[in-house]
């Protein structure tokens, strides 16, 4: 049987792990992978290289495929940065999938997991959808829902429960393509709210009203910025006795 094509694009953990695994399959020949291979770890591109696969730039995989020098029956997105579009969503025949952190149509853009705690949920969800031109709003494959604890998840702990439910996710939805050969049953991906990271930068703030230990937890990722306050200009950004306690060392007694 003829093996499919697959460009592969993403980063993180969860990204490496995708990557491997499609490189185990005898049905598929990864044809490229667009990654953060400018940074100095960078995990698909330690894999790609590893394994003798091509290795593109944003920029250069877009070219190559507008000018068809790139051909890939279907396209992968598994947390990858940049807006897809012209050949990368129009030209491979089984199309290009994206994996979202979220649920779809719900959250849209960034702030998915800070949002999950800020609301309260007490279960979350990841999405495997087609692209299209816009970002998050491509005709949904499947939403995989797990529950979460709404009273002691944070952004950082929450992102790693996901990863495992994301890798899940990829390995059912590919392996329906594969074995079909061809575009998945969708459902409509209308409505919703699209957040900006500029948008989730201003949500940080701690202001009057807000349930201060709900939105620590909401912004606890090291080591970016958490929750803050703004003294003279200046933002400090807050811990709780939660957080502390989950960073302490429990070989260590708190008796001085």
């Amino acid at each position: 049987m003829k093996k499919v094509k697959v460009l592969f694009m993403g980063r993180k953990p969860v990204a490496g792990d995708s990557l491997k695994w499609l490189l185990s399959k005898e049905c598929v020949e990864v044809v490229g992978v667009v990654t953060d291979s400018h940074l100095s770890q960078s995990i698909c591109a330690d894999i790609a290289t590893d394994n003798g696969v091509s290795l593109f730039s944003f920029e250069e995989a877009l070219d190559k495929v507008n000018s068809r020098e790139l051909l890939f029956d279907l396209g992968l997105s598994m947390l990858f940065w940049r807006k897809l579009k012209e050949g990368l969503v129009h030209l491979p025949e089984l199309k290009t999938i994206n994996f979202h952190p979220a649920p779809l149509p719900e959250y849209k853009g960034t702030a998915g997991y800070n949002l999950a705690i800020l609301h309260g949920l007490d279960e979350w969800a990841m999405t495997a959808h087609y692209v299209d031109e816009e970002i998050d709003t491509g005709e949904i494959i499947k939403v995989q829902k797990f529950p979460i604890c709404k009273n002691t998840e944070t952004a950082k702990s929450l992102e790693k429960i996901s990863q495992e439910y994301l890798f899940k996710l990829f390995v059912n939805v590919v392996d329906c393509v594969l074995q079909k050969r061809s575009v998945l049953p969708t459902t409509p991906n209308r409505g919703g709210r699209y957040v900006t990271r500029a948008e989730m930068e201003l949500m940080k703030e701690i202001k009057d009203g807000d349930d201060i230990h709900r939105k620590i937890r909401a912004f606890w990722f090291p080591p970016y910025d958490g929750a803050y306050v703004n003294i003279n200009g200046n933002k400090f950004t807050l811990v709780d006795e939660y957080i502390l306690n989950s960073l302490a060392d429990s070989s260590v007694s708190k008796v001085f």
